[in-house]
């Protein structure tokens, strides 16, 4: 009985790319409709927590000097799901408005880190642990850059410049009608940001299924000290949302790579990128832009290696 061996090895090679190929597309449509359900509800929340506190009430609550006012800060950051550039305007009107400039600064570096929408993700694809760490870590850091930046008389590099802020809110104020403005308002930011997620799932499915393990844990993996910095090296000059991000994450966590190594490139991809550096060249003088990219590259890396000692 005569066997064709290369007919047998063509059959295996073809199986073999066919469980490649439906382990990707699981992962994306399992990755896509988590994040595409969670994004919604979370947005939705924050929208109407949107309709109770308006932005002259935000501008208030950031007069407090001192250390009060870079918590309240990193606080309102924290609470609201801003990218990187659409932080940049709000941040304009703050300083326009009087708010504290280390308070003010704090918002700056929490906002495009720290929001409910990034934590909601996290939470789902890594676990309540690293979330929890992730976001006292990054409400930390944005407290103390704000202090550090006002205590270095850093507000001298802030430019003059102003922006059209948003009117209040507008119209009927009973539930149903903010209800309505709510849900308007979560899924516009849906559709703008559905994009950014199904790119993210896709890249991750690819890095999922298609790039070996073993590779990227050599390369980023918990054994390499220089996987962390490098992370946050490629994150800075990548223009891709957190949204985006996670996913492409927890692929390649799966995959390898160090947890530390995941959290530097998701910081510092959200809150460096290009596209806002530029902006900020246009309301901050060179030393001051300067002193932000380094400031999160730092804070990038600080994360990156207390979580590599905390959760491997």
């Amino acid at each position: 009985m005569n066997i064709n061996i290369d007919h047998l090895c063509i059959d295996q090679e073809y199986i073999m790319n066919l469980n490649t190929l439906t382990e990707t597309l699981q992962f994306f449509a399992m990755i896509s409709a988590e994040l595409i359900a969670l994004f919604f509800v979370v947005s939705f929340m924050v929208a109407m927590m949107q309709e109770y506190v308006p932005a002259s009430t935000v501008q208030r609550l950031l007069t407090g000097r001192g250390l009060r006012g870079n918590i309240v800060g990193a606080g309102l950051g924290a609470v609201t799901p801003f990218c990187s550039c659409s932080t940049i305007p709000v941040t304009v009107g703050l300083l326009n408005a009087g708010a504290p400039f280390g308070a003010t600064m704090s918002f700056l570096v929490s906002s495009p880190i720290l929001n409910p929408v990034i934590l909601g993700l996290l939470v789902t694809l890594f676990g309540w642990k690293f979330t929890v760490f992730y976001g006292a870590a990054s409400f930390v850091l944005a407290v103390a850059v704000g202090a550090v930046w006002q205590l270095f008389g850093l507000e001298r590099d802030v430019k003059k410049v102003r922006v059209v802020g948003e009117s209040e809110i507008a119209g009927p104020t009973d539930f149903k009608s903010r209800l309505r403005r709510a849900g308007s308002a979560a899924f516009a930011l849906f559709k703008t940001s559905l994009p950014y997620l199904l790119i993210g799932a896709g890249i991750g499915a690819l890095i999922y299924g298609v790039v070996p393990g073993e590779w990227i844990a050599t390369m980023a993996g918990a054994d390499n000290p220089f996987a962390i910095p490098v992370a946050a090296a490629i994150g800075v000059p990548l223009y891709i949302r957190a949204e985006t991000l996670i996913p492409i994450g927890m692929a390649l966590q799966s995959q390898g790579m160090s947890i530390g190594a995941v959290a530097a490139l998701i910081i510092a991809g959200a809150g460096a990128s290009i596209p806002e550096v530029t902006l900020l060249n246009t309301i901050f003088r060179p030393r001051l832009v300067a002193v932000f990219v380094l400031t999160i590259f730092t804070v990038a890396i600080s994360v990156g290696y207390v979580a590599n000692l905390l959760f491997i």
